[in-house]
């Protein structure tokens, strides 16, 4: 069998190259939705994305006889191990030919740099951390892939485990496709309980995005801190996040919970831009003509489907309806649009929020599944 080689990408025709690669894995599947690739050579841009503040990373293509057949990145976050009391690297962005020697040679490469970290364990897909996207699909290949939501082929699972990869956790996906009766009762019931508490909920302002992401920042890494996973999000990286954003954010579908005039909740819902992305093939501009940009303006027109992206209470009103409230009310208004759509992800284990999620008449569709492996040497290198 011929030789495979990997090597860092260090130079802009490798990071092209490298981002390039998923049109080849990808070319028979109907489900895929290309990303953009000005947006993938932004979050790719060390000079640019805020991850590179206060963590690392480093790409690696692997190649056989001259011809890209795999990529993966390595990252670590110092940010995640402080709070975690870990000692974890990740490996994301993982795109790989159906061959067991070719996703063993990238795994070891993103190891040897993870251990030259001192790190003892390696986790993923995770493409930085848990804030961005990651986790690999196990089950609902069928369906596309929502914004911010990873997509990849049914081969992928074997050539992880076989890898010496276990499970670490799994997440779900859940699929609305109609606002049921009972929803309509819960709704009012929540919403009496969060009035006894003096909480009161409001559409974000989007004249002050900036302003009101920083309060959405605040009750994330309150309300999540103690979720496995969790790594809080850095002011440049909620700012980064906010400028990503701002042109899906609809006020009546990101709502902020409130309390003596403090923040205490929110939720935000957006329209799923992969509608209109499918369209594209990853770019704005062809031979010089914005083709992909009117492609863009016109089945962005035509999205009837979206996605609940995050949720967060702080944890002393997390028994007052707050939740619930702003779940349901976000319903309310997607399907009075005609909206259908994804809440996700949730944590396998978080019983309290998949019964409720099941009782509003959602259907899990989707499984994703982060791993997790020692690395062999580790406790050497590091002594």
């Amino acid at each position: 069998m011929s030789q495979i080689d990997v090597s860092p990408v260090e130079s802009p025709k490798d990071r092209d190259l490298f981002i390039e690669f998923p049109w080849k894995i990808y070319r028979n599947d109907p489900a895929w939705v290309p990303p953009l690739i000005i947006e993938r050579k932004e979050f790719l841009d060390r000079k640019k994305h805020p991850f590179y503040l206060h963590g690392d990373a480093q790409l690696f293509l692997a190649r056989r006889n001259g011809e890209v057949v795999g990529r993966i990145m390595a990252s670590d976050d110092p940010n995640y191990n402080a709070l975690h009391e870990t000692n974890v690297g990740c490996f994301g962005l993982f795109e790989c030919i159906d061959d067991r020697e070719v996703a063993a040679v990238l795994f070891d490469a993103a190891e040897d740099w993870l251990r030259k970290k001192g790190r003892t364990e390696v986790m993923g897909p995770i493409d930085y951390s848990t804030n961005y996207v990651c986790a690999l699909l196990i089950d609902g290949f069928q369906y596309p892939p929502t914004l911010l939501t990873s997509h990849n082929p049914p081969y992928y699972a074997g050539l992880i485990e076989s890898c010496g990869f276990t499970k670490a956790k799994d997440w779900y996906a859940w699929w609305f496709s109609e606002y049921p009766e009972p929803a309509e009762r819960l709704r009012k019931i929540a919403l009496a309980r969060s009035r006894k508490q003096g909480v009161t909920i409001r559409p974000i302002n989007v004249k002050k995005v900036a302003e009101e992401s920083q309060h959405i920042r605040t009750i994330y890494n309150q309300a999540w801190e103690k979720n496995w996973g969790f790594v809080p999000f850095t002011e440049r990286e909620i700012e980064y996040m906010a400028k990503e954003m701002k042109p899906l954010i609809n006020p009546r579908a990101t709502l902020l919970a409130e309390a003596g005039g403090e923040p205490v909740g929110f939720v935000i819902a957006v329209p799923d831009i992969n509608v209109a992305f499918r369209h594209m093939n990853g770019r704005l501009f062809w031979f010089g003509l914005p083709i992909g940009l009117l492609k863009l303006l016109y089945y962005k027109m035509k999205i009837r489907t979206g996605r609940l992206v995050a949720l967060g209470v702080v944890e002393k009103y997390r028994r007052a309806g707050v939740a619930e409230t702003l779940v349901l009310q976000v319903m309310d208004e997607a399907f009075k649009l005609g909206f259908t759509g994804e809440l996700s992800m949730t944590l396998e284990d978080n019983v309290m929020v998949n019964r409720f999620i099941e009782a509003v008449g959602a259907r899990r569709y989707k499984t994703f599944r982060i791993y997790r492996r020692a690395i062999s040497g580790a406790d050497q290198a590091a002594s």
